[in-house]
């Protein structure tokens, strides 16, 4: 088995984040988003798995503390928005079928 990469490792955390961000953005047409607390479960999760990897990763060598909370923020910062997004998105829907 070859040597595993710093940057190999960076790779894979930020596939990682990519897929746990693709999971919202597939959600996002849906109520499910914004009212089904199972969903915010699986996200829960998601997001604690991760930040297990990224640890771990931190703790090896393969990326630094700084870099793992990097990867933490960036994703946490996404995942804020789109929930920002969908919730304005709601919000908006809401005050719409109250004009009619």
């Amino acid at each position: 088995m070859e040597a595993m990469s710093p940057e190999f490792a960076l790779s894979l955390l930020n596939q990682d984040a990519d897929r746990i961000k693709m999971l919202i953005r597939n959600q996002k047409n849906s109520l499910c988003i914004s009212q089904c607390k199972a969903f915010e479960e699986v996200v829960d999760t998601q997001m604690y798995g991760f930040s297990r990897q990224v640890t771990f990763a931190v703790r090896l060598g393969m990326i630094t503390k700084e870099e793992g909370h990097q990867l933490m923020s960036d994703l946490e910062k996404e995942l804020n928005r789109l929930y920002t997004e969908v919730y304005t998105e709601t919000q908006e829907k809401n005050e719409l079928g109250k004009e009619v």
